[in-house]
């Protein structure tokens, strides 16, 4: 198993490297929607929508997608059409909201939402404000988006071992019997590093490393967020799509959160400026 886990991530660093820097922004657009509504699936097969009831909900969110492709607003620019951009910002909106304000009561209280076509909207809007957040951050540049990405990533890991090495009171054992709150001080303290090394090289403002405290805050809710949802369908991974690694939602679940807050907080000022140009200029 620890052989064709170590393969296949071999396998998608590679190929994630490479898209992130040599594709146009249309393949990036294009790959990372299929990545999107793959997990849109596996989300469907979670909440038990039956064959066609998922179909309906990946047709839907494709077509939102393609959308925002085709009508290149995937960046807010001079002259960028205000209804789409609105749209998008309000879809991140709407994720930053929940992830916030619902999902910490959500994951209290582990209550089991029985309304499916209510969860389906849920899970489609979390997952295509992650795909928005993936095309504004790479249009930024590609090493801006690394940097969260890693950020999340190195979060992990450091929970990883520091919770193998170092753990004994449980995070939440009704909903992740393996995290441990050592493993949660492990990420804080590899992503303050990680920080510390960012603010030295690129000669950032320290306080950027509050920023990547927050991130990894939110990088736990998504994670505890899908294992709720995978202990409420009963099943161990989202999917066998990925070998030793479960599915896409397995991999993506502390990106989910933390891509679509840090997007929504840049396209902010942005969304303030157009909306209420008066009051900026009167500022």
């Amino acid at each position: 198993m620890l052989k064709t886990r170590i393969i296949t991530a071999i396998f998608l660093i590679i190929g994630f490297l490479s898209l992130l820097f040599l594709a146009s922004q249309m393949v990036w657009a294009l790959t990372t929607l299929t990545v999107t509504l793959i997990a849109v699936w596996e989300w469907s097969n979670l909440i038990k929508l039956n064959q066609k009831q998922m179909l309906l909900n990946v047709l839907v969110a494709l077509s939102i997608g393609m959308t925002f492709i085709f009508t290149d607003n995937m960046q807010p620019v001079p002259g960028v059409d205000w209804l789409r951009f609105e749209l998008l910002f309000g879809i991140l909106a709407i994720a930053t909201v929940f992830w916030i304000f619902l999902a910490p009561a959500w994951l209290i209280t582990r209550k089991k939402i029985h309304n499916k076509w209510m969860m389906a909207t849920l899970g489609s809007l979390l997952l295509l404000a992650t795909w928005i957040a993936l095309i504004g951050l790479h249009h930024i540049g590609p090493w801006m988006l690394l940097a969260v990405l890693a950020a999340v990533w190195l979060a992990d890991s450091a929970a990883y071992f520091a919770g193998k090495r170092f753990g004994r009171n449980k995070l939440a054992v009704e909903i992740s019997p393996g995290k441990t709150w050592e493993g949660v001080a492990g990420a804080f303290v590899g992503v303050t590093i990680y920080g510390v090394v960012l603010c030295y090289y690129w000669q950032l403002n320290p306080w950027q490393i509050v920023g990547l405290w927050l991130i990894v805050l939110f990088s736990i809710m998504g994670d505890l967020f899908e294992s709720l949802l995978k202990r409420q369908a009963g099943v161990k991974d989202s999917s066998q799509l990925l070998p030793g690694h479960g599915g896409i939602l397995d991999r993506i679940d502390g990106l989910i959160p933390s891509l679509a807050i840090t997007m929504f907080f840049i396209y902010l000022p942005i969304f303030i400026n157009i909306a209420f140009p008066e009051a900026m200029m009167h500022g």
